[in-house]
C-alpha cells in the first residue's frame, strides 16, 4: 500500500519542457526528503535533485542546474520536477524516492520508497 507513483514523462523535442509528478500513496511525504534520480540505458542511476522535508533543495547533477526545478506540495502529497530546456542527454527513466531521514542524501540505500519510474525521451 505504500508507494510512490511518477507521472508526466513522455517524448519531447530538444528545448521542450516536461513536469514530472511524484505522488505518494499510503503515507504522507511531510517528513520525508524526496529525491529525483534518473537512469539512462547503459548508465548508472544518478541523483538529480532532492528536496528535504523542510523544503531545502540539494542538487547533484551539474548538467541540470538552471534547467530543472524541484518543488513539493505537502497538501497534495506530491513532489514535482519541472524540466525545461531539455536535451537529448536528459533521456532516461526518472525515479522519485522518499527518505524518512528527512534530509537529502545521495546514498540510494537511504531511501525507503521508490516509484516505478517514468520514461523521458528527448529527441527531434
Amino acid at each position: 500500500q505504500l508507494q510512490l507513483v511518477e507521472s508526466g514523462g513522455g517524448l519531447v523535442q530538444p528545448g521542450g519542457s516536461l513536469r514530472l509528478s511524484c505522488a505518494a500513496s499510503g503515507f504522507t511525504l511531510d517528513y520525508y526528503a524526496i529525491g529525483w534520480f534518473r537512469q539512462a540505458p547503459g548508465k548508472e542511476r544518478e541523483g538529480v535533485l532532492c528536496i528535504s522535508s523542510s523544503g531545502g533543495v540539494s542538487s547533484h547533477a551539474d548538467s541540470v542546474k538552471g534547467r530543472f526545478t524541484i518543488s513539493r506540495d505537502n497538501a497534495k502529497n506530491t513532489v514535482y520536477l519541472q524540466m525545461n530546456s531539455l536535451k537529448p542527454e536528459d533521456t532516461a527513466v526518472y525515479y522519485c524516492a522518499a527518505d524518512a531521514g528527512s534530509l537529502c542524501s545521495w546514498y540510494v540505500v537511504n531511501y525507503d520508497y521508490w516509484g516505478q519510474g517514468t520514461q523521458v525521451t528527448v529527441s527531434s
